[in-house]
């Protein structure tokens, strides 16, 4: 990341691991230069991204997630290494924070569902990852409510058109300046160069300090909008 930085070009980080520390962001913001993490969001996260705003929006209170995973890839190999495994258990985590944090009727302060994931390595199933997820939730009179789903995908055939989406996204992203509508021509720049705008393809969005995180998949969505426009 900060090679690229110095050499000006920009850098996606689609791991969890933690590339952009304090340093590496305030290295790209004094470069100008854009910087987009963590994690490429492809299955598992995309739909608990779905379904929990769902569950949350309609007045069903989600109150354990429980995600299995086994694939045995190079992936699935990495993972299987405690710290590595424990940076992808965050950015799976966390992508139900903003949703929960959404509705104050269903949820009080700092309450948050049971939330586990479980990642094995298994060589034999190659890149055909399997993935498994259990969704309880409380409903009307005390009533609990089970949903529970098994999704099998090619997990670098998910996460090829990402790669190139974000490549793509981004090199517009630099051709791109933007200002307020009561400024004058000069006053015209670039993005922040957090590049947050692409958060709908990460499951761990890298935002400006002091922005929200938003994880919510329909609120992401909203920057096709702008996307339609400037294409």
């Amino acid at each position: 990341a900060v090679a690229s930085i110095l050499e000006g070009c920009s850098y996606i980080n689609g791991s969890p691991s933690n590339t952009f520390v304090p340093g590496v962001i305030e290295l790209a913001e004094r470069n100008n230069i854009f910087i987009c993490g963590d994690d490429f969001k492809s299955g598992q996260t995309k739909i608990k991204s779905v379904l929990v705003d769902f569950l949350v929006s309609a007045g069903i209170k989600p109150v354990s997630i429980v995600s299995y995973n086994h694939l045995g890839n190079n992936d699935g190999f990495n993972l299987s290494s405690p710290q590595q495994f424990r940076s992808k258990e965050i950015s799976k985590s966390n992508v139900v924070d903003d949703m929960v944090n959404s509705n104050r009727i269903l949820y009080q302060e700092g309450e948050h569902p049971d939330h586990c994931v479980v990642i094995k390595y298994v060589p034999y199933v190659g890149d055909s990852k399997r993935a498994l997820d259990e969704y309880t939730s409380e409903i009307f009179l005390g009533g609990k409510n089970t949903i529970v789903m098994h999704n099998t995908c090619e997990d670098s055939l998910l996460a090829t058109p990402i790669i190139l989406d974000l490549v793509i996204l981004c090199e517009l992203c630099e051709r791109i300046q933007i200002k307020r509508e009561n400024e004058d021509d000069s006053q015209y720049t670039r993005f922040h160069c957090v590049l947050s705008i692409l958060s709908y393809l990460m499951k761990a969005p890298l935002v400006p300090k002091g922005t929200p995180v938003v994880n919510a998949l329909f609120a992401q969505r909203q920057v096709d909008k702008y996307i339609v426009v400037v294409v």
